[in-house]
């Protein structure tokens, strides 16, 4: 039968060094679970899987400032422009907000007056959209000109994360030919796919929506969602890259004239800004994927008897491939969709194509 050890007849040395070795083991077990809790943590925060994003996008026109106004003068009404502008969209907490093309460029200046602000503004604005990220945990896309180390310029999308740090750069692959022979800005080389925590994102910059050569690498990579700042809006383009990319697409146009849109990978409208307001903000389900009703009709009707309100397919008419997005964020539309041996689009495409090409069924 045990003692307990207080009825033992110990040295008081002795008795002393065992309750002391029995409290740092205890404290040394409450730090281990501690750190462990915190590191739980960290790793779930890192492994958020793609789901509902909030998003916005703010589509004002350019800031008209006086020409003879100086540089840094310029700097601070930028920076107070897009402070009221945040200021409509952060209530709502946003993961993601998105601006156009050109974001911080003031309208009516000549290029020399332009360079001559851009000398004075170097990276002043963009810290300004770091310190808005951080401080309300969101990302913000940082649309401008941008001058490389070697001097040259680009035509820039900027992610900053949570942290207000930089997760990425897409620079402008399709810059419309005067901006190099007139501005100076060369072509971007590369298409990056950038992670954030709530999923894969793409870029394409005004011009660049005209050019299969950009989108077709988006059709590979396969992003959850393309970020499009702009001065024009691209009309059908939009639709058609967010269907072709199998993406959510989020377009960010200067001038309230012009709707700024969010698109869901059928090419659908699913909000967008008004002739009296500048920006909307909306959230966007990424964890969702394409599958055409060929084949699939009765899967999918079992899929929606198992699953109920959290599953939701989306059918935009008169195009055959529906929308089948998860609602609950235990678990993945990939896992719906295997359960129910459900055929992709883009896998019943591949099979029709290799049915046409096979010898025996050509003429």
């Amino acid at each position: 039968m045990r003692q307990s050890i207080l009825s033992l007849k110990l040295p008081v040395k002795m008795f002393s060094a065992i309750i002391l070795s029995w409290l740092v083991l205890c404290q040394g077990n409450i730090l281990y679970a501690k750190k462990t809790d915190e590191i739980r943590i960290d790793v779930s925060r890192k492994a958020r899987k793609k789901g509902f994003v909030k998003i916005a996008t703010i589509g004002p026109s350019p800031l008209s400032v006086n020409a003879n106004t100086a540089p840094q003068k310029v700097v601070d009404k930028m920076i107070a422009h897009w402070r009221s502008k945040f200021a409509q969209v952060l209530p709502d907490r946003p993961d993601l907000i998105v601006v156009p093309e050109a974001c911080d460029r003031p309208s009516g200046f000549s290029l020399e007056k332009r360079l001559e602000y851009y000398k004075v503004r170097r990276n002043q604005i963009r810290d300004f959209f770091a310190k808005t990220a951080k401080e309300n945990n969101c990302y913000i896309v940082y649309s401008a000109a941008r001058q490389a180390k070697d001097g040259t310029w680009r035509n820039s999308s900027v992610m900053l994360d949570r942290k207000g740090k930089v997760a990425g750069i897409y620079n402008k692959n399709h810059v419309v030919i005067e901006e190099t022979t007139v501005a100076g800005i060369l072509c971007g080389r590369d298409a990056p796919i950038i992670e954030c925590d709530f999923g894969r994102v793409a870029f394409a910059i005004c011009f660049d929506l005209n050019f299969d050569e950009l989108r077709l690498k988006y059709v590979k990579a396969r992003p959850d969602l393309i970020i499009f700042s702009s001065m024009y809006h691209g009309g059908l383009m939009q639709a058609y890259w967010a269907y072709s990319c199998r993406s959510h697409f989020v377009g960010a146009i200067a001038g309230k004239t012009t709707p700024s849109e969010i698109y869901n990978p059928l090419g659908q409208v699913v909000a967008s800004n008004t002739n009296y307001f500048d920006f909307v903000v909306t959230t966007v389900n990424l964890n969702c994927a394409l599958a055409h009703l060929d084949y699939n009709w009765g899967r999918l009707r079992k899929l929606k008897a198992k699953y109920g309100p959290k599953v939701k397919i989306t059918d935009p008419g008169r195009l055959g491939p529906v929308l089948v997005s998860s609602q609950d964020q235990k678990i993945s539309v990939q896992e719906m969709i295997k359960e129910f041996e459900i055929e992709l689009l883009d896998d019943y495409m591949a099979r029709a194509l290799a049915h046409r090409h096979k010898p025996e069924n050509m003429e």
